[in-house]
Formats: structure tokens, sequence, C-alpha cells
């Protein structure tokens, strides 16, 4: 791709939380060319408790990639940013959880809810959950047993055999039509098994990105993980993402650091891509400057 199209690339990022919406912020300024496939199978904290009493999709991770997509704050900002204190039913809920929550049950689809908030906190970038009927995040672990929860998942003591998605949800349209015509995929950064993979493991999601033209690149993260992923290599958690992309390859590797251990096949991209502030989170102006880049390789 020519630095004169730059502006015209279709980008796709696949993950949740944190980590999504720091790459999403560091894109803002692709505006709608930038699309975010966030996971749904949250069931802890604010999110948890909500789908606890009231059914549907967790919310808390896109909740949390709207907060760092917002460029100006206003009454409504702080409003969807709000989090409730002290002792009572309201303690720890976040008002932007209850207030996606309130428009689904005023909408016909999950997805109008997240456009109505966008509209109102004027976020261009669009915002797509991996689905939109609820489901939850389970493992198999070394025993045959299924852990199910993602919360579960996120304080096993070893490395799952494999990750599900239940019950087998279709993905969003919206999201299989992002893929099919993106230039390029960004899987990660972010918690690896219960961020990044739960998208992966949709049938649709695996189809779309199997036979997709995009360039897929994985976003490395700068510190170790806690948890059973932290127990992973990289060159592992490649092989479970081209595992559940139906054998289709990982593309590059972005990262901090040369990694001799990967296959050769892997183009590796290596930047200073920390914060000054915190080495282990991601510098939003270093990651648009990488993506970039990975755009024109494209």
């Amino acid at each position: 791709m020519t630095t004169s199209n730059i502006a015209d690339a279709k980008i796709v990022a696949i993950g949740g939380g944190h980590g999504l919406g720091r790459i999403l912020s560091a894109l803002s300024d692709y505006g709608s060319q930038v699309t975010g496939i966030v996971t749904t199978t949250d069931n802890g904290g604010s999110t948890g408790r909500i789908r606890a009493c009231q059914g549907g999709i967790a919310w808390g991770d896109t909740r949390n990639c709207i907060n760092q997509l917002i460029t100006e704050p206003s009454v409504g900002s702080m409003i969807f940013e709000y989090r409730f204190r002290g002792n009572g039913e309201l303690s720890g809920h976040n008002l932007g959880n209850l207030m996606l929550k309130a428009l689904d049950n005023l909408s016909i689809r999950p997805l109008e809810a997240i456009n109505l908030i966008r509209d109102m906190l004027k976020v261009k970038t669009h915002i797509v959950p991996m689905s939109e009927h609820p489901a939850d995040l389970a493992a198999m672990i070394q025993s045959g047993e299924i852990i199910s929860g993602e919360t579960s998942v996120d304080e096993l003591q070893e490395v799952p055999q494999r990750l599900y998605v239940e019950p087998a949800v279709p993905a969003t349209r919206e999201a299989v039509t992002a893929i099919e015509e993106a230039d390029v995929i960004l899987l990660g950064p972010g918690s690896f098994l219960t961020s990044v993979m739960p998208p992966l493991l949709l049938k649709e999601i695996e189809l779309a990105l199997k036979s997709c033209n995009a360039n897929i690149v994985f976003v490395t993260n700068l510190d170790k993980e806690n948890g059973p992923a932290g127990m992973m290599s990289l060159e592992t958690m490649l092989h479970w993402c081209e595992r559940a992309m139906g054998g289709r390859q990982v593309d590059g590797v972005l990262s901090d650091q040369y990694r001799s251990e990967l296959d050769a096949r892997y183009h590796q991209v290596i930047e200073d891509l920390a914060s000054s502030n915190h080495e282990w989170r991601h510098d939003r102006e270093k990651l648009k400057h990488a993506v970039d880049k990975l755009i024109v390789a494209s």
C-alpha cells in the first residue's frame, strides 16, 4: 500500500479491555476506517453482576474501549466513566456499563446500543461486539475437567488444553464483514486467553480470518502476563491463533524485542513501544507509528 492511500486503509483490531482500547485510541486518527472487535465473555466485576441479574453480553470491555476513545471531555463522557462508591448495591458499578445495558434493553440489538453511545460521545471508530448473544468462556484442563467462566480461566494454575465459547454463538455479521474487507488485522495486545482468543473461537470469525486477504499481525504485550497465559511462549500463542483461524498463518509479529525462537516465516517488526510512564503499557504515538509502517508494508 502506498503512502498516499494510508488514510484509506481498513484496520481491524481484535481483543478486549485495556489492550484493545489502547490500540484503538492509538489509531483514532483513522476514524471510521478502524473497527474494534470486542470480546463479550467477561463474567467478573460490574459486568458480571449485571449479567448475573439481567443476562445479555458482557459490556465491560466495550465500555473500556469507548472510554479510551473519548477525545472531547463533556458531561456525557463524565457520566459514562462514573463509578459508584460506598457500600450499597450500586457500589463498584460503572455507570457506562449500566447505560449500555439500558440502551441494549431499549434497542433491537446490542450493536445499536453501542452506536448510540458512540454518537453521543463523538467516537468515530467502529466498536463491534464479537457476538450479540450471551456466552461464556470455558477451558478444558489436563485432567479433562471443563472450567467455566472467564474469571475462572484467568485463575487456572496450568495452561489449558483447549478453550471454548459456550454456547457456540454466532459472530456479529458486521465483525465478519470488517474482517473480509480489512487490509491489516491486529491480534492483541491484551490478555491472551481471555481477551484475544475468544473472538477467534467463533466459527464465522474463524472462516473469515482463514480466507481474508489482510496482513494478520500479532501484537505482543510488553510484560509477562499473570495467570496461565504467562506460562505460554509466544510461539505457542501464535500456534493457538493459527489453529483457531483454521490453519491460516499469522503474517507478522509487532514487538519491542527480537524473538530469535520464532520461525523465520514470521515477519518481525521491532519497535520501541513502551510508555515513558509505565514500561508495561504501550505508548499511543509509538503504536500509531508502528501500525503506519505495517500498513505501508501491506
